[in-house]
């Protein structure tokens, strides 16, 4: 009979959370509206541009044309150490969601005993037992049972709690995502940097060669007490200069191939021998189609920011269903013994239990409304947090679209300035051969030619580097989830 009551009380449990369950208490998420512009104000700029090549945002590095590139994006993805922290903190939240959801179940347990003792007849009580007529100091006891115990979730805190858990994992995959975007970005934008400062360098040498040549010469002609030994001076500062930027060029190179190496998780050096040559990838076409508020879909750190206030906002319900009772519900059927083993399952033997629980924080609502007091806290932080993510979004894209149009205007004109140096540089030095014009010409058209080369090249490599950003600006580098998974994980 008590096993059949036991059947009984957990069925009437059964009905009585289904009846209350939509007795969940807390705030229902709503997402949050975030104000946006309906255009970006660099977008038809960056439409106008005349670039070769479309880039897809889930793949866009393989639009720049560069199969080193390509190869050092796709080994950092699958080597990034960073990268390899987001994906165990995937795996991290996914269990939590494991046992969320287990929290909502009933938990059972089986155990079995069985002891031998002895009966000390030192001891006052043994000393009486002793006395007892038939005692036996030899004791045993077997037990075998099956318990199951269950928190019943009539006012929805744990249905909350479980919420808040896959809100959280969601933030999770977002954030693996984000960090996939970055290293992709990162590691394109430090492999550009390389081909900038590797132009430099070559243009610095070349300076030094040029100037060495022109040493020579004066050299030559002082021998020849055709020049004056101011002029072999001059040269020789000249040239001294030059050489002194060589070194701060090789600096910065290395420094930045040493970052690739660490960012494709490997030692400093190990990636420099395949590095040795290759020129600046232009930049292709940056398709800035969407309005900005596409941002909120494509932008993996803002589905993140968006999944933690939809988990703070869970969060708060689990504090506010603190405020009503608890009840809980347990059974036992099983078999105990102290005579024989055999005698375990006979029916002699049998035991049951059902026990049916409550507990209520009656007298602790001050420290409830505390904690809900510290729920709500955490929203709004975070719903301010995911506001400044989404401005910071829609800033990101300007400053890479003015970056990018801007740069390659720059770029444009270097180059024809470029052209026009180049010539004045050779008219010049025909002139100092004829003796038209003094070495203090030709070397003032060395420095400015120089300048003109280095600035081209770092405007090439920057405007390169734009276009970079604003692929990861728009949420490129991987593939976003339909709107429609997006929009049930909101109003689940």
């Amino acid at each position: 009979m008590p096993s059949r009551l036991t059947f009984v009380v957990l069925a009437i449990a059964s009905l009585v959370t289904t009846l209350v369950a939509g007795c969940a208490v807390g705030p229902r998420y709503a997402p949050a509206p975030v104000p946006l512009p309906d255009r970006f104000a660099g977008q038809d700029a960056v439409d106008r541009r005349q670039a070769a090549g479309s880039a897809d945002l889930a793949e866009w590095w393989a639009a720049f044309d560069d199969v080193q590139l390509g190869r050092l994006v796709t080994l950092a993805l699958q080597q990034n150490l960073d990268l390899a922290q987001a994906t165990a903190r995937v795996a991290q939240a996914r269990a939590a969601v494991g046992q969320a959801d287990a929290a909502l179940l009933p938990a059972g347990n089986v155990g079995a005993q069985a002891a031998r003792a002895q009966q000390s007849v030192q001891t006052p009580l043994g000393q009486v037992l002793n006395a007892t007529p038939g005692f036996d100091r030899q004791g045993s006891a077997y037990e075998a049972n099956a318990s199951v115990g269950w928190e019943l979730d009539v006012f929805g805190g744990l249905r909350q709690g479980r919420d808040a858990a896959r809100a959280e994992y969601e933030a999770s995959e977002a954030g693996a995502a984000a960090t996939r975007l970055l290293v992709a970005a990162q590691t394109a934008d430090v492999y550009v940097a390389i081909r900038g400062l590797q132009a430099r360098l070559a243009i610095a040498r070349q300076q030094v060669q040029t100037r060495q040549e022109l040493l020579d010469k004066l050299r030559l002609l002082y021998g020849k007490g055709l020049v004056a030994e101011l002029q072999v001076q001059q040269a020789e500062g000249a040239l001294a200069q030059v050489r002194a930027s060589v070194p701060s060029l090789q600096t910065g190179l290395m420094t930045a191939m040493h970052a690739l190496d660490v960012l494709l998780g490997g030692l400093p050096g190990t990636h420099s021998a395949a590095l040795g040559g290759g020129g600046i990838p232009a930049a292709p076409r940056v398709t800035a189609s969407g309005a900005p508020a596409e941002l909120l879909r494509r932008r993996p750190d803002l589905i993140a920011a968006e999944r933690r206030v939809a988990a703070a906002n869970a969060r708060l319900g689990v504090a506010m269903a603190e405020y009503y009772p608890k009840f809980s519900l347990s059974g036992l059927v099983g078999s105990a013994t102290s005579v024989s083993a055999d005698n375990l399952f006979t029916g002699g033997a049998s035991q049951a239990a059902g026990v049916l629980g409550l507990r209520w924080r009656l007298f602790d609502f001050a420290r409830i409304d505390a904690q809900i007091e510290q729920a709500r806290g955490q929203e709004a932080e975070l719903l301010a947090a995911y506001r400044l993510a989404a401005l910071r979004a829609t800033e990101d894209v300007e400053n890479a679209f003015s970056a990018l149009v801007n740069r390659e205007t720059q770029t444009a004109e270097l180059a024809r300035a470029l052209e026009s140096l180049t010539r004045a540089r050779a008219a010049t030095w025909a002139a100092y051969q004829e003796g038209v014009v003094s070495l203090i010409e030709v070397l003032h058209a060395d420095e400015t030619l120089l300048r003109a080369a280095d600035a081209r090249a770092q405007a090439q490599a920057d405007a390169t580097r734009a276009a970079v950003a604003a692929f990861k600006a728009l949420g490129g580098g991987w593939q976003p989830l339909p709107l429609g998974s997006v929009a049930a994980a909101q109003v689940r």
